[in-house]
């Protein structure tokens, strides 16, 4: 597998702050897209490449440094190979929290505990994880929590999103009368919403016990 062969054979096109896959190679599936950058399968394996256009090639080195820190951390996928614009790692299957509330797929306590025990983990080892979403936390085949995208596991400032998300499933999500299925747009509204702060969730932290 000539990883750096994959990544050159890779065009996009930046439109509208959305990244778009213009032409790939024929190993690759385009599994994903980001605010900057694509993942694609690679035919034959169980492995990913996420590539990232030239105005985001920088977040790649970012990004491989942090997992690299995340090694002993098995919640998140292991790194084969790097380069100036690419990460190759673990494909992870199953269904993000995104997805679960799409298609109706129950999100417990249970679930929501993991990923506050999985960010413990990682602040002992002096990160920060931040930008922590519903698209970035995946629920396997075999029920466990899997998270991926930790580009943003330096940066200084205080991230509330996780603490708002967990709000949201203790105080709507949880009551019996809460659609347990959300068509996408709708999700999609709700997160412009919040990114422009018009929607804010508070709950009293006890209740997350």
């Amino acid at each position: 597998m000539d990883s750096h062969k994959y990544a050159e054979s890779i065009e996009f096109e930046l439109k509208k702050g959305t990244i778009l896959v213009k032409k790939h190679h024929m190993d690759l599936l385009l599994v994903g897209t980001g605010r900057s950058a694509c993942v694609f399968k690679i035919k034959d394996t169980n492995k990913v490449i996420k590539v990232f256009p030239p105005a985001f090639a920088h977040i790649a080195l970012q990004e491989a440094e942090i997992y690299q820190l995340l090694t002993n951390v098995s919640y998140f996928p292991k790194i084969y190979d790097t380069g100036a614009n690419f990460i190759v790692m673990d494909y992870i299957e199953g269904n993000t929290l995104f997805m679960c509330l799409n298609k109706g797929i129950e999100i417990t306590q249970n679930h929501i505990k993991k990923v506050d025990q999985i960010l413990d983990e990682v602040r002992k080892l002096g990160l920060n994880p931040s930008d922590i979403h519903l698209r970035n936390i995946i629920i396997t085949p075999e029920n466990k929590i899997k998270m991926i995208d930790v580009a943003r596991f330096k940066q200084k400032k205080h991230d509330t999103q996780w603490n708002d998300l967990k709000s949201a499933f203790y105080r709507y999500y949880q009551h019996p009368f809460f659609p347990k299925r959300l068509p996408e747009f709708i999700l999609n509204a709700i997160a412009a919403l919040y990114k422009k702060n018009l929607l804010v969730v508070k709950v009293e932290e006890r209740k997350y016990g």
